[in-house]
């Protein structure tokens, strides 16, 4: 036996937005590409593509093998995991090992075991004695082909893109999102390791069903349900025609400070973008403060123009936002008495509030009314 590694292995698993390879989709590129294929040899990295299988029994074995990480193998592994490796393993200077198991437009339940699935009653389970073919969204049947394989295999932790299929029940994924990482580790019965996942990006899905801005809510919620998460932002980097935003180099990179910093212990960096901190409303002015921000907050030169205020009824309107040495300023000529506020709570959005480290802030909203 030659040619072994021993390092840290972390698991990518999601939707197609983590499937996604450094080549791209048909007409659908990934950022700075081809410069990051051509110069990707690493001896100290290894790929393995988990191939797409489902099933309504446990697996104890898939199809897929260790490859080098060099520019013919790296073309066509998961964007998002060989920037996050990358950086990894630049950091720490030692091997990484990466395993993508993926599959676009899944859902989250097909991810998750019989077990795992049993604390949440709205969920049904698939029949196992189903003859032909069935779902590729039945809760649990991408678990027991490309996650259970795998379970008891020594890994440094967890990353996930997914949460485009779910995005018309959020108050749901809330619960799944922490279950599902509760669920692997329970499986796996090697502690309470690392799991980072990305809020999905900004993006035009019309007018039919639920805005997205409360899946991301959803999603940012889930960061503090558990230990040792945390969640990558990418407000800054959805495009409104594209599900699949280019810039997985961004989402790479913020999964890994998130890794560097929490699960690593490095310091010296910013690893989460500004998160509210406080509110408070005097007369017809709103003060917000943020954690992760302490040297401030920016806009690189762009105007604040997704803060809205509301008052008692409920109705939102433009606020004027302005950027102090303690946080944001908010007053909108429409509310005299707000009592509530959102950033950047839309379907499609450009985040433009980011801490001086460059890392966004998250969309958010103080209320909890009906979502609509």
């Amino acid at each position: 036996v030659d040619n072994v590694l021993i390092g840290e292995v972390w698991v990518c698993s999601g939707q197609s937005n983590m499937q996604m390879t450094m080549a791209g989709y048909y007409n659908q590129p990934i950022i700075g590409a081809n410069e990051a294929i051509a110069t990707s040899a690493n001896e100290s990295i290894r790929l393995f593509t988990v191939t797409r299988e489902k099933s309504l029994e446990v697996k104890d074995d898939f199809t897929g093998e260790w490859l080098e990480c060099v520019p013919e193998n790296v073309a066509d592994f998961c964007a998002a995991g060989y920037f996050f490796g990358k950086m990894v393993q630049q950091t720490l200077g030692v091997p990484v090992g990466l395993i993508c198991s993926s599959w676009g437009g899944t859902r989250i339940e097909p991810w998750m075991s019989e077990s795992g699935l049993k604390n949440f009653n709205w969920v049904t389970l698939p029949d196992k004695k189903t003859e032909g073919d069935f779902s590729v969204q039945s809760p649990t049947v991408l678990y027991n082909a490309m996650i259970a394989p795998m379970v008891g295999y020594s890994i440094a932790g967890g990353l996930w893109y997914q949460g485009e299929s779910n995005r018309n029940e959020p108050a749901e994924y809330e619960k799944l999102m922490p279950g599902l990482v509760q669920n692997w580790r329970d499986e796996w019965g090697i502690g309470d390791f690392s799991f980072y996942y990305v809020q999905i990006a900004p993006y035009d899905y019309g007018t039919s069903g639920l805005n997205s801005a409360f899946l991301r809510e959803a999603q940012f919620k889930a960061s503090d349900d558990i230990t040792n998460i945390g969640m990558a932002c990418t407000m800054d980097v959805g495009e409104k025609s594209n599900i699949h935003p280019a810039d997985k180099k961004a989402v790479g990179d913020r999964l890994a400070y998130l890794a560097l910093a929490k699960t690593y212990g490095k310091k010296g960096f910013e690893y989460s973008g500004p998160v509210l901190k406080e509110m408070v409303i005097e007369g017809p002015v709103v003060k917000l403060t943020f954690d992760h921000a302490k040297n401030g907050l920016t806009t690189f030169g762009k105007e604040l123009v997704n803060f809205k205020v509301a008052g008692e009824n409920q109705r939102f309107y433009p606020a004027t936002a302005t950027i102090t040495s303690k946080g944001i300023t908010l007053v909108s000529p429409q509310v005299e008495k707000p009592v509530a506020v959102r950033y950047a709570f839309d379907d499609y959005v450009v985040g433009e509030l980011f801490n001086t480290e460059g890392l966004p802030a998250s969309s958010f909203r103080t209320d909890d009314w009906p979502m609509k």
